[in-house]
C-alpha cells in the first residue's frame, strides 16, 4: 500500500492498478493484511514519504531464515 495524494492505495504484487483506494492508512493496512493472509504473500507498508515502513510475511518463508 502506498500514498496517493490524500488517499491510500492497496495494490497486489506485480500489479500496476490499485485493488482498492481508501481514505486512511489504517483502513488500507487492514485490507492489505487480509489479502496477504489469504494469498499467503508478503505485506509491504509504505509511509507517507513512500519509503518502506514495515514488512510482514504470511507464507512461503525460507527455512531456515537467511541472516
Amino acid at each position: 500500500m502506498t500514498p496517493r495524494g490524500d488517499q491510500w492505495t492497496v495494490t497486489g504484487a506485480g500489479s500496476e492498478r490499485a485493488t482498492r483506494i481508501v481514505d486512511t492508512q489504517r483502513e488500507a493496512i487492514s485490507i492489505a493484511r487480509t489479502i496477504a493472509r489469504n494469498q499467503e504473500t508478503e505485506l509491504i507498508i509504505h509511509g507517507q514519504n513512500g519509503q518502506i515502513r514495515e514488512r510482514d510475511s504470511y507464507g512461503n518463508d525460507p527455512f531456515p531464515p537467511k541472516g
